[in-house]
């Protein structure tokens, strides 16, 4: 059985964790991307979509969908769960999964794993062993985790990625 994160079943920009979608740009450290965040039906089923232009001047370089993973700043402790699971639909171009747990002090920081969105619809399993630390030196603690980003990041593109489904799995 999996853990629903957001199944899109309550208003935008609510999660099924009664946390809130938001969209974040490199506009918050001075970079020109782009981009907006929005929920609609994309190739028959109900989704977020992120899409936009991602900049790098001005040392910018990405956009994302975020969210908290718990109401008030606390922790989600997924300790019992091998990873996430996530429905996406995109545009062929590479993104990213970030995590954040309370460890986190610097806004640069997080555990970072990759993957292509199809443009189709595809089910995709990142297993948590697969985050990857970025500027940060320590390992992932699956039992603290505070925030998750979908992030079109690190070059030059138009973005356009859709998320259907969000999930822990074991």
């Amino acid at each position: 059985m999996d853990a629903v994160i957001d199944d899109l079943t309550r208003p935008f920009p609510q999660t099924a964790l009664g946390t809130r979608w938001e969209l974040v740009s490199d506009t918050v450290m001075g970079g020109i991307s782009r981009g907006d965040l929005w929920r609609e039906t994309v190739a028959g089923r109900p989704a977020l979509r992120l899409t936009g232009a991602v900049r790098l001047e001005n040392n910018g370089g990405f956009l994302q969908m975020a969210m908290d993973l718990a109401p008030g700043g606390a922790i989600l402790d997924a300790s019992d769960w091998a990873g996430l699971e996530l429905d996406v639909f995109g545009n062929g171009e590479s993104y990213g999964v970030h995590l954040r747990s309370d460890a986190v002090t610097r806004p640069w920081q997080s555990w970072r794993q990759g993957f292509t969105a199809a443009p189709a619809w595809q089910t995709l399993r990142l297993p948590f062993a697969g985050f990857v630390p970025h500027r940060i030196d320590r390992p992932l603690d699956v039992a603290r985790l505070r925030r998750l980003g979908l992030v079109a990041i690190g070059r030059a593109f138009s973005a356009d990625l859709a998320l259907a489904g969000l999930r822990l799995y074991r």
